[in-house]
Parts: C-alpha cells; structure tokens; sequence
C-alpha cells in the first residue's frame, strides 16, 4: 500500500509566508508587467469591461462590477448579523474592501437559505443558461460546465496573477490541490488551498478512565479494552447498565462519530481512493484490512458496546446520547469538542473529553485518513470581461486575514463583535492550509517562551478564546481541549513531523461511472457493512459484497479513477 504524502514542508510555513512575503509581493505588484492573457487589446474586454490592473493586487482604474449568486447559513442569519450592526450581506466591510483595495464591486443576482437551497437554486441557474459572473459550483458541476463551454479557462490568469506566494501555498498539499480543479488539462476554477484535513483522533472521556484506573490507549486492543470497561463497569456511576463504549452513526462514515479512524489501527483505509503500492488506485472499502476491522467492531456490538440501535442513528441522535453522558468514546476530527462534545459538557461540567493520536492493532505506526475534501469551485462565466478578478480577490482575502498588512481582528474573527466569523460575509473565501496547526505551534512556542502578551492574528484571537473560558466563559469550553497545552493538536504536529497521514489519492472530478452509480455503490457498502456489525449476516458477506461492488460499476470506476491517476503521474 503506497502512502501520498505532503511535500516536505516547514510546519510553520503558512506562517512564514503570510508574515513577511505575501505583503513584499504587494508592494512589488507596480513592478510587474501585464500581459493581457484574453489576449484583447489593452486588456479591454469585449464586454467593456475594466481594463486588467496590474499585478496580484493592482486595483482597477475603472469600477468592475461582478455578479455574485451565495448562500446564507443559520450561522450568518443567527449570530453573524445581529452581531456586526449596520452590515448585511450585501453590505458590508469585506465588500467594502474589494471595492476600496481592487476596485471590484460585488452584486448579487440572489441569495437563498441554506446549503441545499443553494445546490438546488444552482441546478436551476445552470438549466437557464443565465449565470452570474462568478459563481460557487461542486466538481460535478465543473466539469459539466466545462464541457458545456459555460465557464473559463483560468490556466493564463493563475499564471499572471496569482503572486508567488499564493502559488507555494496551493502546493503544501501537494498536486492534487489544482488538480481537482483540472478539466482536459485546464484550471477551470479556483477550490480551497486546503484539501485535506489535519487529522482524525480517539476521542475519550478522560475522567471516565481516571475513574476506572485505565490509562490511555497504545495499541487497538487498549481501545477494546476501554470500550469493554466503559460498558460494564458503570462510568457513570448510576448503578444501571446504560453505558456504552464507542459512538458510531448509521452512515459509519464523518469527520465526528465516524470509523475511518477505527479501522485505520487496522490498516484499513475505507469510503476513499487509494494507492495499492504497485501504481494502481483501489477503493478502500473493498481491501482484507477492512474484514478485520469489521470482525472487531461486530465482536463489539455482540458484547454491547455499541448501541444497539447505531444502525437507525443519524449523527444528530447519536450526539444527543453523548450529551446525555451515555457513550465514553468516538473517532473524528479536530472540531469534535465544538460539535457534540460540548453538549455533554454543558450537561456534565465533570465530563472531560480529551483527544488522543490513533493507534494500531501491531505496533505499526498507524495513519491518519485523510478524504480528498475539495468539493466546491468558484468559476468564472465564459465570456466574462474579466476573469483575473477571481484569482485578485483570492489574493486579496488571504492578505487581509492572514498577511502582514491583514487584520485579522477585524476581517476574520473581530473581538469586538464577540469573534464572530465576519469571513462569511466574504463572496470567496480560501484559507492556508494548516493554518489552524501553525496557530496551535505558534501558542505553544508563546507558551514556552512565556509571551503569550506578543501574540497576534489568528493564534492570539484563539488565546483570547481560552482565557475566556478560564475565566468562566463556558460556551468556549472546546477552544482548550483543541489548542491548549494538553489539546489535541498536538497530535497533528506528530502526524505532520512523521508523515503519518493517508492522504486520499483521486483528486480529479466524478468520472462518468461515479456520476451514474456511486451513489447506489455507496448505499450497498453501508447496508453489507451495517448488517455484518449488527451480526444480520456473517462476516464472510464482505466477499460477495466486494465480487458485487465490481460488477455493479466498482470495476469500471476503478478503471476510469486509473486512467485519471495515469495521467497526472
């Protein structure tokens, strides 16, 4: 099994980066020559569009207007709005600064509710033909777009003005960051710089194995082991058998609740592409390593560490036994004490949660999974006087939260609006990668050092965020049990040091099988791989279930997700 790594990277070269060359990169842009890659006189579009600035941050002479289409989350309607007075999503400081910094004034066509709202008003928008200038789309849609010839080739505007900068930090994930964004060999739009995540962890109630004298888990059958004790010897201390060991959801799958995490101390690498060791991708799902990790988890189930109901529980009811303190472990990502963990806090302020790194069945170092997670693009209407715009306003939000003449204070998270996240009122919104792990190194070094007092951007908002909750702000209960001394990032950084991730190696858009048939795929792997934990069929069902993931479009897929792999080698 081979492994796709990172680069090898400096830890903290988001960091260095953003602190010095991104804003040398602005102040050189005078310097550097326009070469009109549209190819029309002057950069004057055939629309009459404003004629292309230049540099990564050169601002228009002349008022660019740019249709953009967004959704509004609970987030922003909830707790956004009502706490940044005098802003709404059509005005705002973010668009201010586009227009004041670039020269770019932002215009919605329309505006709907929520993620599913937005994908279907998408689909619509698209059927019509009359698409705004830039627009946020899936990959599926890309790629649709592209072979329509709707959107444009943003291969000559990366290249011009895209700074250096920018560019190194597109490549800290490695190729598959542009690639996603590839269509027939050319960048049909701009996705995140961060495609993967930064670790998956072993959740567990600390104080639930200080009670029981247990310590923390070095290998899976430690893990056994806890989840046996945290379902028979009464953790709670209630008296009543209620208790169990691990938390999973019906769909086994996700960044909280979820297995990848559990069956990577098996070696197993399920729900995602990988490269078999001899050039070739496989899907995880259907590889030996993953029978074992099912053996262990219906030998869990049979012995009642797993509710017996797991296989009718979407994540929102399994969290809601969390917070009830009934469950002492689960598997997910760094985000898990904002989402469920704290319910259980708030509930139990005795409940103390802390991740641990992923161990493995053998001794072996074990990897962290790490699913390919670039899913959304902004591209840009064929035809469109100016698609450069997109790449300036990429460079322009990085610098603004992230670079040395930023303000992080004021464009991402202000203090003085109960650091709420302002970057939403952003029409693009790119982020460094590992920029929340190069915040954790960046405290951790302030804490050593004994100058938390020097800190600034990102890490001293998260440091503000901490001592709040010290000083008895309990809703920012989760910011510590991530970023604080014992917090789980440490974890990440051993990850990153020792290159222990399994980075997911298909990094193109769906391929023609996917598109008709991985939904159905994907409903036959949970529904074998639910029953064989739930011990409704044997465990020798993974084989026909592997033989009929083949025949009913796995084999054709895994031909075309090759063909993919074969040509960005």
């Amino acid at each position: 099994m081979k492994r796709r790594v990172y680069p090898k990277v400096v830890l903290i070269l988001a960091t260095i980066l953003l602190t010095g060359a991104i804003a040398a990169c602005s102040s050189d842009s005078n310097n550097q020559q326009s070469t009109n890659p549209s190819g029309s006189s002057s950069g004057q579009s055939s629309e009459g569009g404003a004629t292309a600035a230049e540099g990564p941050f050169g601002k228009y002479e002349e008022p660019l207007t740019i249709r953009f289409a967004r959704d509004v989350d609970n987030d922003m309607q909830d707790n956004i709005i009502p706490k940044t007075p005098g802003e709404t999503v059509e005005d705002n400081r973010w668009l201010k600064a586009f227009s004041e910094k670039l020269g770019i004034n932002v215009k919605y066509d329309w505006t709907v509710s929520g993620g599913d709202a937005y994908t279907q008003k998408v689909n619509v928008t698209l059927t019509s033909g009359d698409i705004p200038d830039m627009i946020r789309v899936t990959a599926a849609q890309m790629k649709q777009m592209a072979e329509a010839d709707m959107i444009e080739d943003l291969t000559p505007y990366w290249d011009e003005y895209a700074s250096d900068q920018i560019k190194e930090l597109y490549s800290v994930q490695g190729p598959a960051v542009l690639q996603a964004a590839t269509v027939d060999g050319k960048m049909m739009g701009l996705g995140p710089p961060e495609v993967y995540g930064d670790g998956v962890f072993i959740w567990l109630r600390a104080d639930w194995l200080e009670k029981l004298g247990l310590t923390e888990p070095k290998t899976m059958d430690d893990v056994i082991a806890i989840s046996k004790a945290f379902t028979t010897q009464d953790p709670d201390g209630n008296g009543v058998n209620d208790t169990y060991g691990l938390a999973i959801t019906k769909d086994l799958y996700g960044g909280a609740m979820g297995l990848e995490g559990f069956f990577a101390g098996y070696h197993a690498y399920p729900n995602m592409w990988i490269d078999d060791g001899s050039g070739n991708l496989v899907w995880g799902s259907t590889l030996p390593e993953v029978k074992e990790g099912l053996k262990a988890l219906s030998s869990m189930y049979k012995a009642g560490e797993i509710d017996k109901e797991f296989g009718v529980k979407d994540g929102g009811k399994v969290a809601e036994t969390i917070a009830a303190g009934k469950v002492g472990m689960e598997f997910g990502q760094q985000w898990n004490p904002m989402y469920p963990l704290i319910s259980n806090y708030q509930n139990d302020p005795g409940a103390d949660w802390k991740g641990y790194a992923l161990v493995s069945v053998d001794g072996e170092p074990v990897l962290s999974p790490q699913k390919f997670a670039a899913s959304e693009f902004w591209v840009v209407r064929k035809g469109f006087s100016n698609p450069e715009a997109l790449v300036k306003m990429f460079n322009l939000h990085i610098e603004l939260n992230w670079g040395e003449s930023g303000d992080f204070d004021y464009y991402y998270m202000p203090s003085a609006n109960d650091s709420v996240g302002v970057w939403k009122y952003s029409p693009v919104q790119p982020y460094p990668p590992f920029k929340n792990v190069n915040a954790f190194q960046e405290i951790e070094e302030a804490r050593k050092n004994k100058t938390l007092d020097q800190l600034t951007g990102e890490a001293l908002s998260i440091q503000k965020n901490m001592e709040a909750f010290n000083n008895g702000e309990t809703t920012l209960w989760g910011w510590p049990k991530i970023y604080g001394e014992d917090g789980v990032f440490q974890h990440s950084v051993k990850y990153l040091e020792n290159d222990h991730f399994m980075l997911e190696a298909f990094a193109g858009p769906p391929t023609q099988t996917m598109a008709e048939k991985q939904s159905t795929l994907k409903a036959l792997e949970t529904e074998v791989f639910v029953k064989i934990i739930m011990g409704a069929t044997s465990i020798d069902e993974f084989d026909k279930f592997v033989e009929n993931w083949n025949t009913l479009g796995g084999a054709d897929m895994t031909k075309e997700v090759n063909e993919w792999y074969a040509s960005v080698k």
